[in-house]
């Protein structure tokens, strides 16, 4: 999950390390200069109050307590993501805020933020007030709607309602998946929950809308997967596939922003020819594509 780096300037031009959910002085939205997106995305937070069901070793929220989202207010919502996609609609932000090579209108809005977006319990309508937003402007089939998830609520008819949602539009949800086993969840997602319990949630999560798998690799003692962890990684995906998941293709992260989490002084990036190999054994055994972000 990304998370907030506090700029000294909200005036600053955006940066892919500078992830301050506060810039422009609004609660729930905010942009942010994106790896993944290669340009600007815009984020919304449901979770302001830095409260998550997980607690990833990686996590960036300073903070960050365990629990559900708070209530939202939607109206502020509505007004904030509508007042900035205006905003964003003039050539002035442009030249204030990114930098010359990303100066194109966002290709995705994010559920994102400072939690895991599905706890929040207004989640379904928070989807309908974004798709309002970007239909207001004619912006629903240029601008991608993205649900980033660790995917542990998929199971929830309420979360599952705002996935069919969520689909009304281009539309695709980001699961997280660091590793396939429980010690893995356990040590580097410090998650509540089951291999066996994501797997399912996976698989459910694919057949009701377009899903990419979303896994954070870095160097924890060692490389985050040893080679029975990579393969194990590999099997699991493979086995998805046979049973006829539609899974769209892995995003492979490295580590980029500084955790804020007590781990953070044993965590280092791997190296790039790590990702690279890893990213080569995925592509073989099981043909999905593989997209690199360090």
């Amino acid at each position: 999950m990304s998370a907030p780096i506090r700029s000294a300037d909200p005036r600053a031009p955006l940066t892919v390390r500078d992830h301050d959910r506060r810039r422009g002085g609004r609660r729930y939205v905010y942009p942010v200069l994106s790896r993944r997106a290669r340009g600007v995305s815009v984020g919304i937070n449901l979770n302001p109050d830095a409260t998550c069901n997980w607690r990833c070793i990686y996590c960036q929220v300073p903070g960050l307590s365990r629990g559900a989202g708070p209530p939202i207010d939607l109206a502020a919502l509505e007004h904030e993501l509508g007042e900035l996609l205006d905003e964003m609609g003039t050539p002035e932000w442009w030249e204030r805020h990114v930098p010359d090579a990303a100066r194109r209108f966002p290709s995705d809005v994010a559920f994102s933020g400072d939690g895991e977006p599905t706890t929040s319990p207004q989640f379904p309508a928070a989807v309908d007030v974004t798709l309002a937003a970007l239909r207001a402007r004619s912006l629903e089939r240029d601008v991608k709607l993205l649900l980033i998830t660790n995917g542990s609520l998929v199971h929830q008819p309420r979360v599952q309602e705002g996935l069919r949602r969520l689909t009304q539009g281009r539309a695709e949800v980001w699961f997280k998946l660091d590793g396939a086993s429980d010690d893995t969840l356990r040590r580097l997602n410090d998650a509540h929950t089951t291999l066996a319990h994501q797997r399912a949630n996976l698989a459910l999560a694919a057949r009701l809308a377009p899903t990419w798998v979303q896994t954070m690799v870095l160097d924890f003692h060692g490389p985050s997967l040893d080679a029975a962890g990579r393969d194990a990684y590999c099997k699991l995906l493979r086995g998805l596939l046979d049973e006829g998941v539609p899974l769209r293709g892995v995003l492979l992260y490295g580590l980029a922003r500084p955790s804020q989490q007590p781990e953070a002084p044993h965590l280092r990036p791997l190296p790039a020819a790590w990702l690279e190999e890893f990213a080569a054994e995925i592509r073989a055994a099981t043909g999905l594509a593989v997209s690199i972000h360090s």
